[in-house]
């Protein structure tokens, strides 16, 4: 099959590697906002690849088969849109949007073309969440009451990614909320938000916090919480921790763990922590791309679609709203919220 890659920057260059050593893809085509830097990717790749200036040039009939969105944010939604009148299969890098409006119209153009969206939500298709998934499913932790999620960057991102990010809860706790759906089966229906700033300006600025915590409250009865920082020294730290009546595991607690005891007697120090996401999940998401490929090719199921990403962002919504008014926020708001925005889609094409 043919793939457009459109988008090479940190996480867009992995994926143009996978893409490129899939033995199914037989021609990938690279475009960029930067011609040079599309240009400069295409060439470390080599055989088997070529670069275009724009992406128009993907979007002419006949093209290719597949796209893979890892864009700037801002630009998903219209991207996603473009390929759905195109009638072509798409991948794209969480989020759709980081906002409803800008969600429910991409998901209306998607759904009204047939077409499919995979989102790139990688936890999924880790095997410690796999494991853990399995293990609350089949019984082994017993009625699980409590979960504890973290999302913990080492450093902050470029501050000019920031105002663009959509947020430290849309950006990164997102991931906690789709996979603590994925692994227990609860939907998430209230949450209480807080967030502090105690770090570069550029996130107060932006109406941004640098550290979030958040209490969830699950339909099945458990309560969780999940919490992420810009300012981990240690490393980059992904957890979940799911607690039942019968057993505790952990997702995310190996040798590179950035955590260091301070009991007498255990060990010290973690001599090759985490580092960045790419280092943490980089099996994963050469995974979620194979299985888009087979998705795209054999028609496998859709293991994470559109509806999947606007669950977890209906969570990030109210996380915010939650921290602006001081209030806990169900979830159930954002979601009525939504079907207006959804109403106003059908009715007049476009969100009013």
């Amino acid at each position: 099959m043919r793939v457009a890659q459109l988008g090479v920057g940190r996480i867009g260059t992995f994926h143009a590697a996978t893409l490129h050593a899939h033995a199914d893809v037989r021609e990938l085509l690279i475009a960029d906002a930067d011609p040079t830097r599309a240009a400069e990717a295409a060439a470390r790749l080599g055989a088997g690849t070529r670069a275009v200036a724009t992406v128009d040039e993907v979007f002419e009939p006949g093209a290719v088969d597949a796209v893979v969105i890892t864009s700037a944010t801002a630009s998903h939604a219209e991207l996603i849109k473009r390929a759905a009148r195109a009638g072509l299969p798409t991948f794209c890098e969480k989020p759709i949007a980081i906002d409803l409006a800008d969600t429910m119209a991409a998901l209306h153009e998607v759904e009204a073309a047939g077409t499919i969206l995979q989102m790139g939500f990688h936890r999924r298709f880790d095997a410690g969440y796999h494991a853990a998934r399995e293990a609350v499913h089949g019984g082994r932790i017993g009625r699980l009451h409590t979960a504890r999620a973290l999302t913990s960057d080492m450093s902050p991102p470029p501050p000019q990614f920031i105002p663009l990010s959509g947020g430290l809860y849309r950006d990164c706790l997102i991931h906690d909320f789709d996979i603590l759906h994925w692994v227990t089966g609860q939907e998430i229906t209230e949450v209480y938000a807080i967030g502090a700033n105690g770090g570069a300006d550029f996130f107060r600025e932006a109406g941004d916090v640098d550290t979030a915590a958040v209490l969830l409250t699950l339909d099945g009865g458990a309560l969780a919480t999940a919490t992420s920082t810009r300012y981990n020294g240690a490393g980059h730290d992904i957890r979940l921790e799911l607690c039942g009546t019968a057993d505790t595991i952990a997702v995310g607690v190996d040798a590179r763990t950035p955590v260091t005891s301070v009991e007498r007697g255990c060990a010290t120090g973690v001599p090759n922590p985490w580092t960045g996401f790419l280092d943490r999940f980089a099996p994963a998401y050469r995974a979620e791309l194979a299985a888009f490929i087979r998705v795209v090719t054999e028609g496998i199921a859709n293991p994470c679609d559109g509806r999947d990403a606007l669950r977890a962002l209906f969570v990030a919504e109210a996380c915010e709203v939650s921290r602006r008014d001081r209030r806990p926020v169900a979830v159930a708001e954002i979601e009525e919220q939504a079907a207006k925005l959804a109403a106003g889609t059908t009715s007049r094409g476009v969100v009013q």
